[in-house]
C-alpha cells in the first residue's frame, strides 16, 4: 500500500463529537474532502490509564466510542492509522492478570521482563541502570504474583508505583504470537498504517541507554515489517531520538516523523530567524510524516540534541511557558545539556504558543504543508485550540491542557472564525495542487525571509514568507497560468 501524499487528521476517538461514529460523521460532513490523506484515531482499545495508551484488549473496541465497525465506516473514506503499543501493555489485560494469578505457570510469563533476563543473578546493576533514558524515576516495577513471592518487572512508562503500563518482551515468542494476531486484526478491519509507539524502548540490553539499541532494533523492526507486509499494512515507527539515529532509520526505507520540524519553525517564529529551519530542510529525509502539534508536546531533548543552541532554547522556553504552556523533564542526569537543560516537551497547544496570533500560526502552517512528508494535523490545531487548563488541573497531566475534546455544535462554531478557515484553505491547496508530487528547493533564505518552492511537469508552487510583515504568499501555476493568494 502507499501512502498518499496530502494532508492526515490525528484526533482522540472521542474528541470531534464525542465517539466513533459523530467521528465518521463530522469527517463526511462539515470536513468533507480536508483529510483524504489519512485519519489517525488515537487508541480506541479498553485502556487503565494514559488516555489509551494503556492498552487492555487490542481486539476489543472501548464500548463509549463505539465498535469495529466504526473503524471499518472510517476506513471506507479515509486510511486510517492506529497505534500499537509494541513495547507495553496494561497491567489490567488478560496477560498480566494470568501471570499475577499463576506465577511461573502462567502461559503468559515470557511476556513480560524479569530481571533475570537481563541481569545474570536477576539483580540490576548500577551502572547500567544509571545509563538508561529515563521517562520515569525508576524503569522498574514490583508486583505480587502467586504464591506469595514478589516479583520486579521493566515498566519504562507510568505515573503510579508500580506502574500501569508493563513492558513487552518483543523478543520473546509469547509477544511475537501476540502482535502477528494484532496486526491481522487491524488488516481485517480496515487499517492502512500502523503507528509502532514507543518503538525505541523496546530492546533492553546492559551497558546501554536500553533506547534504540543497534543493531538488535533492527532485527525487531525487520520481523514486525515482514509481518505488516504480508497483511498489505504500512508501519509508522515513532522515536523520540538523536536525528543520526532517525536519519539512519530513514535510509533503511522506514517512514519516520519529523520531530526536529516543530522546533525550527516555533524558533524561527519567536526569535525571527529562518536561517536554522532553512539548513535543515535542505539535509533531512523525504520519507517523514510532519507535524507541529500532537497529543504530547513539542519535542526538544532527545530530538534535538546537537542540533539546538541552548541558550536560544531557554528563551524559546521561557516564552512558551509565559503563554501557558507547561514541561516534561528529562530525568538521567546523563542525557541533560549543557547547563543542566532538561526540557523533553514543551506541552501545550501551538495556537497558544504563538501567542494567538492568526497570521503567525498560518504561516507555521503553510511551512509544514510546503516541507517534503505527509503532513498531519492534530484536532485541537485544526480549530485553532487554546490551552485549556481545567483537565490539567484535574489529572495532574500537564499534557491535557492540549486535549480538549468538542462537541458537534463545538466543531461547527469553530469553523466559522476566520483562522480556522484560512488554515481549511491551505489544506484543500496542499491536498489538490500537482505540484507536491515533484521536486522541492530552498530557494531563499535569510533571517526575515523564506521561500519554498515545489516543481511537477508544468505545475509549481511557491511560499515566500516575510516574518517582518507576518505575510505568507503563495504563488501557483498550472499549465501555464499563474496565480497567487495571501495564506
Amino acid at each position: 500500500m502507499a501512502v498518499k501524499n496530502k494532508v492526515q487528521l490525528i484526533t482522540y476517538p472521542d474528541s470531534l463529537g464525542g465517539n466513533l461514529k459523530e467521528l465518521n460523521s463530522v469527517l463526511n460532513g462539515t470536513l468533507k474532502g480536508l483529510f483524504n490523506g489519512g485519519v489517525h484515531i488515537l487508541p480506541p482499545f479498553p485502556s487503565s490509564g494514559d488516555r489509551g495508551f494503556a492498552p487492555v484488549d487490542y481486539f476489543e473496541i472501548e464500548k463509549t466510542f463505539g465498535t469495529w465497525d466504526d473503524i471499518r465506516s472510517i476506513g471506507r473514506n479515509h486510511d486510517v492509522v492506529i497505534d500499537l503499543m509494541v513495547n507495553h501493555i496494561s497491567r489490567q489485560s488478560v496477560y498480566f492478570r494470568d501471570f499475577l494469578e499463576k506465577g511461573t505457570e502462567s502461559r503468559y510469563k515470557d511476556l513480560f521482563i524479569t530481571m533475570d533476563k537481563i541481569w545474570e543473578k536477576g539483580v540490576p546493576v548500577k551502572e547500567d541502570v544509571d545509563k538508561i533514558f529515563l521517562r520515569r524515576e525508576s524503569p522498574f516495577s514490583e508486583y505480587d504474583i502467586a504464591g506469595g513471592k514478589k516479583v520486579k518487572l521493566w515498566t519504562t512508562f507510568g505515573k503510579t508505583d508500580p506502574s500501569e503500563q508493563i513492558d513487552i518482551d518483543v523478543r520473546s515468542d509469547a509477544a511475537k504470537g501476540l502482535f502477528l494476531d494484532i496486526l491481522r486484526n487491524f488488516s481485517i478491519n480496515g487499517v492502512k498504517i500502523v503507528r509502532l509507539d514507543a518503538i525505541g524502548y523496546v530492546i533492553k540490553k546492559p551497558g546501554t541507554s536500553c533506547f534504540f539499541v543497534e543493531p538488535e532494533i533492527y532485527e525487531f523492526l525487520d520481523w514486525i515489517s515482514n509481518i505488516a507486509r504480508q497483511f498489505g499494512l504500512v508501519l509508522l515507527p515513532e522515536v523520540h531520538a538523536h536525528h543520526s539515529i532517525q536519519f539512519r532509520l530513514a535510509s533503511k526505507g522506514f517512514w519516520i516523523y519529523d520531530f526536529i520540524l516543530p522546533y525550527r519553525i516555533l524558533e524561527a517564529l519567536l526569535l525571527k530567524r529562518f536561517d536554522r529551519l532553512a539548513d535543515y530542510l535542505k539535509e533531512r529525509p523525504r520519507n517523514q510524516f510532519t507535524m507541529i502539534d500532537c497529543h504530547d508536546g513539542l519535542p526538544v531533548i532527545p530530538d534535538l540534541n546537537d542540533m539546538i543552541d541552548v541558550e536560544s532554547a531557554r528563551k524559546i522556553v521561557d516564552i512558551c511557558v509565559m503563554r501557558g504552556s507547561n514541561l516534561s523533564k528529562v530525568y538521567s542526569n546523563a542525557h541533560k545539556l549543557e547547563g543542566d537543560f532538561d526540557v523533553h516537551q514543551i506541552r501545550g497547544t501551538i495556537y497558544s504558543m504563538l501567542n494567538e496570533n492568526d497570521d503567525d500560526y498560518i504561516i507555521a502552517r503553510a511551512i509544514q504543508f510546503f516541507v517534503p512528508g505527509i503532513p498531519q494535523v492534530y484536532y485541537v490545531g485544526l480549530l485553532a485550540g487554546v490551552n485549556k487548563y481545567e483537565r490539567e488541573k484535574e489529572t495532574g497531566d500537564g499534557r491535557e491542557i492540549n486535549r480538549y475534546n468538542y462537541s458537534v455544535d463545538e466543531i461547527g462554531n469553530e469553523l466559522k472564525r476566520e483562522v480556522v478557515q484560512r488554515l481549511i484553505r491551505l489544506i484543500r491547496f496542499r491536498n489538490s495542487h500537482k505540484s507536491f508530487d515533484g521536486s522541492f528547493t530552498v530557494k531563499k533564505a535569510s533571517d526575515a525571509e523564506l521561500v519554498l518552492m515545489w516543481e511537477n511537469s508544468g505545475h509549481m508552487s511557491r511560499l515566500s514568507v516575510d516574518i517582518e510583515k507576518r505575510q505568507a504568499r503563495i504563488e501557483y501555476s498550472d499549465n501555464g497560468a499563474v496565480n497567487e493568494f495571501l495564506a
